[in-house]
C-alpha cells in the first residue's frame, strides 16, 4: 500500500441505525488503514451519530443529503426509529428520492469504491457508468441472504414459494440440513399482508438487483461460525463473497460525569451475585403490545430470577407502555425495570449478568455471545426468527415457545424458558456452549483480520469490476 494512492471510499447505509453503525464501524477501519471515507445519510441521522475519535477528524467526511418529503411519513423522520413499522415504506420512498443528490455527488467526486446497504436499487446501475467499483455490505447474515434465494429469483418475485407451507421448511437449494425456516406467525411481511409497497419495488428485488449488480458481496458472518451459509450464498450470486468477520464491539468507559443513568445501573448491578442476572432489551424498533409487555413482565416475575429490563417505547410510537400494576414494587430488590437510556454493552460486560433475553437482531447475538450469554430468545421481525432459529441449533440459547398461528406467548412459556436459561440443571449445556462460543464471537484478532483482508481486496480491485465468477 505504501505506493499506491489511497482510496476513496463512499458509504452510504440504509436509514436504520442498525444498519448506520456498523457502516460507520467499517468506515473507521478502513480509514485506519489511511484511506479517504465519504459517509452518506440524511441531515437528522448525521446529526445523531455517536462522535467518533478525533484522529478520524481528516480521514472521514460526513455529507448531508436531504430526505425528500413522502406523503405518509412523519415530519422530521429520517430512520426507522423514528417512525412505526407500518410506516416503513413510505421511508423507503423517501430513501429512493436520494438518487439525483447522490449521483451529482459521485458525478463530481469519482470515488474508488461505494458500499451500500440493501435498499438503493438504482444505485449499481448509476456506479458501473461512472466507472465505481461496487460492495453491497449486508449487516445481516448469510442464512438470511441465502433463504431469500438466487438473484434472478429475487429480482423477479419469481420466487417458486407462495404459500406458508412454503416458508415453514428449509429452500430446496440449501443442499446441508438445517433448521433455518420461519414459524407461520413470521411470514406475513414476505407473503404481503398488512403492508402496502408505496415504491413499487419489494425488498427481495432490491437486495437481488444489488447483488447482482455488485463487484463483491460483504456479510458481517465469519467461516468459523457458519462457513456452509457463505459458501452457498457465492453459488446462489456467483459474486465473490468475502466475510467481514463478526465486528465485535467495543466497551466504551463511559466517563463519570453527568451519566448518572450508568450510575444507578452499575450500582444495581454490583451488588448482585456473579452471573445470576438477566438482561432484557428487544431493541428500539420491536413494537409489543400491551398484551406481550404484560405476558413478558408476569413471566420474569414468574421466573424468580433476578432481571435488569431495558424497556423502550416501540420505533416512532407516542404511547406508554406500562408494566403490570404492583409488578415492580412486588420483585423490588430482585428485578428492575429501567424506562430510560441504558448502555448495552456496558451491562453486558458486567459479572452479575447472566444470560439475555433478545429480540434475536444479529447485533444483539453478537453482543450478547461475545460476552459468553446464553440466550432467551423471543424474535419478531424479518431475520430475527431465522437467527433465533440457528441460535437454539447451536445450542447457545432456546426460542420462548409461542402460538404457531399469533405469536402470542405466556408469562408461564416466558418464566420456564428464562429458569431453563438461568439456573435450571438441563440449561447446563447452553451456558456452556455460550462460554465456548465468545471464544469465536470475542476474538478481536480473527475478526479484525477478516476486516484487513477485506481492504486489501478493496485495494486491488479500484475501478476493476470483476467480470463473473471467481474464487
Amino acid at each position: 500500500m505504501a505506493n499506491e494512492p489511497k482510496l476513496h471510499v463512499v458509504m452510504f447505509p440504509w436509514s436504520a441505525f442498525g444498519h448506520i453503525i456498523p457502516f460507520l464501524e467499517l468506515a473507521k477501519f478502513i480509514a485506519q488503514r489511511g484511506h479517504e471515507i465519504t459517509f452518506i445519510s440524511t441531515p437528522r441521522n448525521i446529526d445523531r451519530l455517536p462522535e467518533i475519535p478525533p484522529i478520524f477528524a481528516s480521514s472521514i467526511t460526513f455529507v448531508k443529503i436531504p430526505l425528500p418529503r413522502v406523503e405518509g411519513l412523519p415530519e422530521n423522520a429520517e430512520a426507522t426509529m423514528d417512525i412505526r413499522n407500518e410506516d416503513i415504506p413510505h421511508l423507503k420512498k423517501a430513501y429512493d428520492g436520494l438518487e439525483p443528490e447522490l449521483t451529482r455527488f459521485l458525478e463530481s467526486s469519482l470515488p474508488d469504491w461505494i458500499i451500500f446497504d440493501f435498499a438503493p436499487y438504482w444505485l449499481p446501475l448509476i456506479a458501473t457508468k461512472l466507472g465505481i467499483s461496487k460492495a453491497f455490505f449486508s449487516i445481516i447474515n448469510s442464512w438470511f441472504l441465502a433463504f431469500l434465494g438466487p438473484s434472478d429469483v429475487m429480482i423477479n418475485d419469481a420466487d417458486p414459494r407462495s404459500t406458508v407451507e412454503d416458508f415453514i421448511v428449509p429452500p430446496k437449494w440449501v443442499p446441508f440440513e438445517t433448521k433455518v425456516a420461519y414459524k407461520p406467525y413470521e411470514i406475513n411481511w414476505i407473503l404481503g399482508a398488512g403492508q402496502e409497497n408505496v415504491t413499487g419495488v419489494s425488498d427481495s428485488s432490491r437486495s437481488g438487483m444489488l447483488m447482482k449488480g455488485s463487484d463483491v458481496i460483504v456479510v458481517r458472518q465469519s467461516y468459523e461460525f457458519e462457513g456452509q451459509w457463505l459458501k452457498l450464498l457465492e453459488e446462489l450470486h456467483q459474486r465473490k463473497v468475502i466475510p467481514l468477520g463478526l465486528m465485535p464491539p467495543q466497551v466504551e468507559k463511559i466517563s463519570n460525569d453527568g451519566n448518572d443513568s450508568w450510575d444507578s445501573i452499575r450500582e444495581w448491578l454490583d451488588v448482585r451475585n456473579k452471573g445470576s442476572v438477566l438482561y432484557v432489551a428487544l431493541g428500539s424498533e420491536v413494537s409489543l403490545s400491551q398484551t406481550d409487555v404484560t405476558e413478558l413482565a408476569l413471566g420474569l416475575e414468574l421466573s424468580g430470577v433476578p432481571f435488569f429490563w431495558a424497556l423502550r417505547k416501540p420505533s416512532g410510537s407516542t404511547e406508554s407502555i406500562q408494566v403490570p400494576n404492583g409488578l415492580e414494587e412486588r420483585v423490588k430488590g430482585r428485578g428492575t425495570v429501567w424506562k430510560g437510556w441504558a448502555p448495552q454493552l456496558n451491562i453486558l460486560s458486567h459479572d452479575s449478568v447472566g444470560g439475555f433475553l433478545t429480540h434475536c437482531g444479529w447485533s444483539s447475538c453478537i453482543e450478547g455471545l461475545v460476552f459468553g450469554h446464553p440466550l432467551v430468545m423471543l424474535p419478531f421481525l424479518v431475520d430475527q426468527g431465522l437467527n433465533a432459529r440457528v441460535m437454539e441449533d447451536r445450542k447457545v440459547g432456546i426460542e420462548i415457545p409461542r402460538n404457531e398461528q399469533d405469536r402470542s406467548y405466556t408469562r408461564d412459556s416466558v418464566a420456564e424458558s428464562v429458569r431453563l436459561i438461568m439456573v435450571a440443571n438441563e440449561g447446563k449445556i447452553f451456558r456452556e456452549k455460550a462460554k465456548e462460543m465468545s471464544g469465536i464471537f470475542g476474538d478481536r484478532e480473527l475478526h479484525d483480520g477478516y476486516i484487513q483482508k477485506f481492504i486489501d481486496y478493496l485495494e486491488n480491485n479500484r475501478h476493476n469490476p470483476m467480470d463473473g465468477f471467481c474464487h
